[in-house]
């Protein structure tokens, strides 16, 4: 496995297992995470620190992570730079998935997810 490096990412996801998981298999990779459990300490957090990506859970409460992504995009609009954001679903449609890209994520990964691929996500990423 080819261990990435790079500023910390953000972990959108509220359900506390699915954290320790995902933070583990990125730790793996070489990359750190912080976490936020909804929308809105996504963009709580992302005000504060300068993220490499965002790994976004598409249900979350108070905000979930359609919506916290099209204010992403909103906030980006006349700015040069595009936060990479990764949509973590457990629907696996391909509507889902055109649903995530339609608001304005970059890459799609369903739930439960394996390490591999994550990698080939991050990779995709990088390449794009």
């Amino acid at each position: 496995m080819e261990k990435q490096s790079c500023s910390p990412v953000l972990l959108a996801e509220d359900n506390a297992f699915n954290q320790k998981v995902a933070v583990a298999m990125l730790k793996k990779l070489g990359l750190t995470a912080d976490i936020a459990n909804n929308g809105l300490e996504v963009l709580e957090k992302l005000s504060q620190t300068e993220y490499a990506l965002v790994f976004m859970d598409c249900e979350m409460p108070l905000m979930d992570g359609y919506e916290a992504t099209q204010k992403i995009r909103m906030n980006e609009k006349d700015k040069p730079q595009h936060l990479q954001i990764v949509a973590m679903t457990a629907h696996s449609s391909p509507e889902d998935r055109d649903l995530c890209l339609k608001v304005g994520m970059d890459d799609y990964i369903s739930k439960p997810f394996k390490i591999d691929e994550l990698q080939t996500v991050l990779a995709r990423l990088k390449t794009s």
